[in-house]
């Protein structure tokens, strides 16, 4: 009885300490002005509990189903009907472009399989362009290594974070100061609450009556859309340390679960790695050259809008530079929407054609 007590008490404060380190780090993080500092926060202390002590934890499942369904509204309301307007006149365009890029994406995965351990769905999921914290979440449940997943989509990310103000500058002649304020009309965190939560639960109520890959977050995801879409939302969003806990425990989960092997197989893969998503990043640059030209956009919006992830700091560099912000977005949340509805249906089709 009392060795079975103590050992409770170890289990407790072991997951006590990853998450105080998480939060340490996520500040750090946060400080640096990386992205996702919460998702990658809990994935560094989570890696390095899994690499210091050979006794595996994990997250609690039910903790990782509420993550998901965050996640999966902080998504979803990212549609509204400003988004589909946007994108109204030129629609047949921005769904070429879209399609586009998704094939490019799964060109890159592909020949990211060169190096020896990576599967085609991990290829595949390690180099979607755009949707990158959904795609970490979903990639487990599909079939593709997290771990790989989840290193690769957050490289992608930091190269187009640090690279896209320069090229926006140097090319695309951009200026800073130039865009507007920022919307201080939505809602407060109460009513962003209830949202969260009601799309949540009501989410995952649908996802048991319609299965479906991945439906802890694409169910939630789904309904915050709806929801947004009606006008019911009133513009909520999931508040912002409730989105944060979220991709803290994500993070948590991804990290634990790395070994030394899983490392070194990240190693060898992170040169060919690097060349496919720079070939990437420039093969969408030039989609937003078609793009500019069939909608009669300017080059920076067309750049912008077809930057293969990092949609925040995208929006923000739109809005500093007099960007047509609302395009930008438009065209952002509908690859975004694309790609994570979709992954799914890819997944199941990659490992039909490796079985074949």
């Amino acid at each position: 009885m009392l060795v079975g007590e103590a050992r409770r008490w170890h289990q407790v404060l072991d997951g006590a300490a990853v998450v105080v380190g998480a939060l340490g780090v996520t500040l750090v993080f946060t400080l640096l002005d990386l992205p996702s500092p919460a998702l990658f926060g809990g994935l560094v202390a989570g890696l390095v509990r899994a690499l210091a002590v050979p006794r595996r934890i994990e997250v609690p499942p039910r903790a990782m189903t509420a993550a998901q369904a965050v996640v999966g509204v902080a998504i979803g309301a990212l549609m509204d009907l400003d988004t589909l307007r946007a994108v109204g006149e030129n629609w047949l365009a921005v769904l070429l472009v879209t399609i586009a890029t998704l094939l490019l994406s799964l060109v890159a995965g592909q020949l990211l399989r060169l190096q020896r351990g990576i599967s085609p769905v991990t290829g595949a999921f390690a180099m979607i362009a755009g949707g990158a914290s959904g795609i970490i979440v979903m990639a487990r449940e599909l079939g593709a290594d997290q771990r790989m997943v989840a290193v690769l989509q957050y490289l992608r990310v930091l190269l187009i974070v640090v690279l896209m103000p320069l090229v926006a500058t140097t090319l695309y002649g951009a200026s800073s100061g130039s865009g507007g304020p920022a919307d201080a009309g939505a809602p407060g965190w109460p009513l962003g609450l209830l949202f969260t939560v009601g799309c949540a639960v009501a989410g995952l109520l649908v996802g048991r009556l319609v299965p479906f890959p991945a439906v802890s977050m694409l169910g939630p995801m789904v309904v915050a859309a709806v929801v947004d879409l009606t006008g019911l939302g009133s513009g909520a969003q999931v508040p912002d340390l409730v989105q944060s806990a979220a991709f803290l425990v994500i993070g948590l989960q991804v990290g634990v679960s790395f070994t030394r092997e899983s490392l070194r197989t990240i190693g060898r893969a992170l040169p060919l790695a690097l060349g496919t998503i720079l070939a990437l990043i420039v093969a969408c640059a030039g989609l937003g050259a078609v793009l500019a030209a069939a909608t009669g956009t300017s080059a920076l919006d067309g750049y912008l809008a077809t930057t293969p992830g990092g949609l925040y700091a995208v929006l923000a560099t739109a809005t500093d530079s007099g960007a047509n912000a609302t395009f930008v977005l438009a065209v952002q949340v509908l690859r975004l929407f694309v790609m994570l509805l979709s992954a799914p249906l890819i997944a199941r089709w990659l490992r039909r054609r490796g079985r074949a």
